[in-house]
């Protein structure tokens, strides 16, 4: 994960920056242990989540559908956030980066997937917590519509 290569402007002391930075990495870590419970820790309990499987959008994380998801991995996965770009305020931040997701699914097969993601985050007793979360692919515009995961930054 690169979320030391910050862009934007931050227009809080840098130690924000950092704590939302340090934030992120714990967020990273508990998707690599695949941790639902550390995972759903670090969302309000009414975020607004526009995830990549459907339905479009779900409010609040759902700790048993993340546990289920994690469970049709074998083994840890990898998540890497590239061209993190971070903005924070007194009590609001938001970054937007380019995220892989790689590991091996239960059946063996490999998967290894680019997508776009912006989080934006709430401070809440003194805590960052992620209040919206927006992950997406790219679809082919040749009216097929399928999504573009071939792609590489």
């Amino acid at each position: 994960m690169r979320v030391g290569q910050s862009k934007g402007r931050t227009e809080r002391p840098v130690d924000e920056q950092t704590r939302i930075q340090e934030r992120l990495t714990g967020w990273k870590q508990a998707m690599e242990r695949k941790d639902a419970a550390a995972v759903t820790a670090f969302y309000t309990d009414d975020a607004v989540i526009f995830g990549l499987a459907p339905p479009l959008a779900t409010s609040g994380m759902n700790h048993q559908a993340l546990q289920a998801w994690f469970d049709t991995w074998k083994g840890s996965i990898a998540y890497e956030m590239r061209d993190v770009a971070l903005t924070v305020s007194d009590d609001l931040a938001y970054c937007h980066s380019l995220t892989r997701l790689t590991g091996t699914k239960t059946s063996g097969d490999r998967n290894d997937l680019w997508f776009r993601a912006s989080v934006c985050l709430r401070k809440i007793d003194g805590e960052w917590r992620v209040a919206h979360e927006h992950t997406s692919v790219p679809f082919k515009m040749d009216g097929s519509l399928q999504a573009a995961v071939d792609l590489e930054p």
